[in-house]
């Protein structure tokens, strides 16, 4: 199996957080138009940021940003401990304090790599 490049990843970790950083109306949308769950926007946050490491390694990922991505994988993984199903709803998106903290920090690392979070959301393609 061949290992995309660095661009690649990079690309797959900046789509993620643009979905995640997006305001939840929108996030919500999203969803729809590619008949996807919630809990998609973390699998693909979560894809993306096992390949954060060695990004900033190759360079193509600043250092700074690691601690913001750090804690966003903290606070998406602990929404999904236990009896949380509440928290993956179309609704949780605007109403939950961990997607709102989140997005807040995807915002942020956005920010700090792009010089502005708001960017187009990505296309998908789900194959079922």
């Amino acid at each position: 199996m061949e290992i995309p490049d660095s661009s690649f990843r990079r690309r797959l970790l900046i789509e993620s957080l643009t979905v995640l950083a997006a305001d939840a109306q929108v996030q919500a949308a999203w969803l729809d138009s590619h008949g996807v769950m919630t809990d998609e926007i973390a699998l693909d946050f979560d894809h993306a940021f096992r390949m954060a490491e060695a990004l900033v390694a190759e360079g193509q990922l600043s250092v700074e940003v690691t601690t913001d991505l750090q804690e966003i994988d903290a606070i998406l993984s602990a929404m999904g401990d236990g009896e949380n199903a509440d928290r993956w709803t179309r609704d949780a998106l605007s109403t939950d304090e961990g997607w709102g903290h989140a997005r807040r920090l995807a915002r942020r690392v956005l920010g700090a790599e792009l010089g502005e979070w708001q960017q187009p959301l990505p296309e998908i393609t789900v194959i079922r």
